[in-house]
């Protein structure tokens, strides 16, 4: 076991939980370098300054699958410690990639808006969770997380659209959340924040000049099934259908896997994905 009972415990009471020293210095160093140069690829050819973006995007610099154009990351989104410390929270003994994402909030960048994450997801089952690693630790200052404590038990599962900044007070005024204050968390270097996928969450804005950068693993139970028709690339590159179980080559076993074992790239989608995914958000063989 990496996690402790009394962990466990604040896991499911609070629906969030930071886990100290799962990574170290060496491997930040690298997993840092290699993150910033991914990010720096994908969102070289928007050169618009922040305050021209969407309200989203000044949020947040999002890039999604970085494991499948950048091979060294593999071994970052497939992290064994990692994993089993998501397990483990999640009392299951295997979990799932539903993706991976770098979530650059950069210099002066705006708050991200409250939110669950789960509504966004068409998966059935509420056994996910995402790993939230700031290569420099987070702080009040650069862009931390808040989270409303228990907000994953009270049965909310409320889409709240964060993509165009949508206000954000009739979601926050549901009577199944209302009167919740968030707390906000500051992640050392090293240390793992871990939510539920109904866990409302939010971040302060990047006051400093610095980018706030982060890597997460989106993770659900293995055996866990696709629950509506939504689109989303995790279940329709494979066509996992309604009711299926979600186990294709987009949505594979993260933990436990041998030490360098890492999968093969999915399938790529073509048109649909093109039409809707901004530069940057996804690599490029989804768009051949």
């Amino acid at each position: 076991m990496i996690v402790t009972a009394a962990q466990i415990d604040a896991f499911q009471e609070n629906g969030f939980v930071v886990i100290d020293d799962l990574l170290t210095d060496e491997e930040l160093d690298v997993f840092e370098s290699l993150v910033t140069a991914a990010v720096d690829v994908r969102s070289r050819p928007d050169e618009r300054p922040l305050e021209e973006r969407s309200p989203y995007q000044q949020s947040f610099q999002q890039c999604i699958n970085l494991w499948e154009d950048n091979p060294p990351l593999r071994a970052l989104t497939f992290h064994q410690r990692v994993g089993q410390t998501a397990g483990e929270l999640l009392g299951v003994p295997a979990i799932r990639l539903w993706h991976d994402q770098a979530l650059f909030k950069r210099a002066h960048g705006r708050e991200t808006d409250p939110h669950q994450d789960q509504p966004y997801w068409p998966i059935r089952e509420t056994d996910t969770i995402t790993a939230w690693i700031p290569m420099q630790g987070s702080t009040l200052a650069n862009g931390a997380m808040g989270y409303l404590p228990g907000s994953h038990r009270v049965g909310l599962r409320k889409f709240q659209n964060i993509f165009t900044a949508d206000d954000a007070t009739e979601f926050m005024s549901s009577p199944e959340i209302a009167g919740l204050d968030p707390v906000y968390v500051e992640v050392p270097r090293g240390s793992v924040a871990f939510h539920h996928g109904l866990t409302v969450h939010m971040a302060k804005p990047n006051t400093t000049d610095t980018d706030r950068a982060v890597h997460t693993m989106i993770m659900f139970a293995d055996g866990c099934t696709r629950g509506t028709r939504m689109f989303h690339f995790s279940v329709d590159r494979d066509a996992i259908e309604v009711g299926a179980v979600i186990d294709g080559l987009a949505t594979p076993i993260l933990w436990p896997r041998a030490p360098g074992d890492h999968p093969p790239v999915p399938p790529a989608m073509t048109e649909q994905v093109r039409q809707i995914a901004p530069v940057g958000l996804l690599p490029e063989p989804f768009a051949e």
